[in-house]
């Protein structure tokens, strides 16, 4: 039988199995929710196919906090924003709400069986073996890296504008920012340098160049439907089919994996050498070879695992902090106001440091600009990277809500009872523009808001600012400090040198949803990540 002819098999038995399934479950269908798009989809592909956040921002608006939507073939899911049944999900239940296996899946195609695919007690011990080479210390150390490389972009942008007409052009910013931050991580986490920035033809390089665009930018019905199908289908099946099945993003998916892999046992040899020597720097991989060679099993890596973890570890240092940097400089051109005030804090910081002898900004003195870190926490919450967590509810549970829900009867219930299977939609797009907690301009991008309110800001929720772009708890993006003090190096190197204008192709630019929310322009998909700013060299500020 041919794996096609398999396939279609499997999500035969799938739609019977689900509609065994729908029989037998706790109904949620007094939860308001939107009309599905068809029997077939669901509101799977209103969710999907548009914009980062746009399903979300226009369900919460109608329904609040939580709504029920559909899942191919009617089942029942539920969409999530409300702060307080998300700190129930995230802080007080951890492994009571799994992943979904679908979304494993995925995981896997991207980062084999690491830390992302990882759940329950598997998880738990990977968590624990990584977290010492995230902790604060090992972050703060890598700053003068990502400092380097941010330097780099610099240089490279002042030799192309010392040329340019009226020493401004016309940049996709982030062309230049993704093989930078690509280089940055390979060498703060691997002491490696990938050279990705000098060099657009190394292999790693172009591995990594428009990944997740290429590969789950504007999906199809089917593969949306499929998606949501492999729920019930075993989870070896499923990966054994995305290693196999045809699809133009497929195969890149695999030549990043084959390309990753090659590297990562290349460096896992050096490593381990170093080790047996006595050497050994303070990047991830060097502390998590030392953590390897403990005599107890709970507290070591496999060998596979530790492959996967570095696959895992370059998608999400690169992806996340290249999309989020990239959003931060439109909206500082969007806006420059802020832009301007920014620069001034910046430079004030910059001839702190040199009048007391230093040749560049420590973390404390990132961390005592006001503004550049209400920059940073509004950018994080108006462009969430990931705009969507996926969990399952491991057992019959209740939902406690932070407002009161009207259901379909008319009933008012304060909390929500769902069954165990059920599949939640975690709206980090939603949460990061509630109202409630970020006041009624939660939509405009408005840095000021971090200044002027002070308190608590609702459920704790997020690990950074109480915004949920790092997500919550034991599943909370684990290098969330690479990531802050990467963003800043960058932000604050860009600005003090150059200025951002809008141009009029930032009028078709799209927060496209790929797993993680990537930039690209409208009509221009296969042309990848876009962000096309007019760029200047900066000049002399008044003081």
């Amino acid at each position: 039988m041919s794996t096609l002819s398999s396939a279609a098999l499997l999500l035969t038995l799938a739609c019977i199995y689900v509609a065994i399934r729908r029989l037998r479950r706790t109904s949620v269908s007094g939860i308001p929710g939107p009309q599905p798009e068809s029997f077939l989809m669901g509101n799977l592909g209103e969710l999907h196919q548009g914009q980062a956040g746009e399903a979300d921002f226009k369900w919460q608006s109608v329904y609040g906090g939580i709504a029920r939507i559909k899942a191919p073939f009617g089942e029942d899911m539920l969409w999530i924003s409300d702060p307080k049944a998300l700190q129930y999900i995230f802080q007080t239940s951890g492994y009571n709400f799994p992943k979904q296996p679908e979304r494993r899946a995925l995981s896997r195609l991207l980062g084999d069986h690491g830390l992302t695919w990882a759940d329950g007690t598997t998880h738990k011990r990977q968590r624990k073996v990584m977290l010492p080479a995230f902790g604060g210390p090992e972050s703060r150390a890598l700053l003068p890296i990502f400092e380097h490389y941010a330097e780099q972009v610099t240089l490279r942008w002042k030799e192309m504008l010392e040329t340019a007409p009226g020493r401004s052009a016309v940049l996709n910013v982030i062309k230049y920012i993704a093989p930078a931050t690509l280089d940055a991580i390979g060498e703060a986490a691997f002491d490696y340098k990938l050279g990705c920035l000098e060099n657009s033809e190394d292999e790693l390089a172009k591995a990594y160049q428009n990944l997740l665009a290429d590969v789950f930018t504007r999906p199809s019905k089917a593969k949306i439907f499929f998606t949501s199908i492999a729920h019930y289908i075993p989870m070896p099946l499923a990966e054994f089919m995305y290693d196999h099945l045809p699809g133009q993003g497929l195969e890149k998916a695999r030549f990043n994996r084959d390309v990753a892999h090659s590297v990562a046992e290349g460096l896992l040899k050096s490593k381990s050498h170093d080790l047996m020597l006595g050497k050994g720097n303070r990047d991830v991989m060097s502390i998590l070879v030392k953590a390897n060679a403990s005599e107890n099993d709970r507290a070591r890596l496999t060998h596979d695992e530790m492959i996967s973890q570095m696959r895992t570890i370059m998608l999400a240092g690169q992806e996340t902090t290249s999309n989020t940097l990239s959003f931060a400089l439109m909206e500082l051109a969007r806006y420059p106001q802020y832009q301007t005030r920014l620069r001034a804090e910046i430079r004030a910081a910059e001839q702190t440091v040199r009048e007391r002898g230093d040749v560049s900004l420590s973390v404390q003195d990132m961390e005592a600009m006001p503004f550049l870190q209400a920059v940073v926490r509004e950018v994080l919450r108006f462009h969430p990277v990931v705009p969507h967590n996926y969990r399952q509810a491991g057992q019959d549970d209740v939902l406690p809500l932070s407002k009161p829900l009207t259901l379909r009867s008319g009933e008012v219930v304060t909390e929500v009872a769902i069954p165990a299977g059920m599949r939640l939609v975690l709206s980090i797009a939603g949460y990061n523009r509630d109202k409630d907690i970020w006041g009624s301009d939660a939509h405009v991008f408005n840095p000021e808001r971090f200044l002027e309110h002070s308190g608590k800001r609702g459920p704790t929720v997020g690990v950074f600012g109480n915004v949920l772009t790092f997500s919550g708890g034991i599943r909370a993006c684990i290098g969330w400090r690479f990531a802050l003090y990467e963003l800043q190096a960058f932000i604050v190197q860009l600005i003090s040198n150059f200025e951002f204008a809008l141009t009029d192709d930032i009028k078709r630019l799209r927060r496209e949803n790929a797993l993680v929310m990537v930039p690209t322009l409208e009509g221009e998909a296969e042309k990848g990540v876009q962000v096309p700013l007019r760029v200047s060299l900066a000049g002399d500020l008044d003081y």
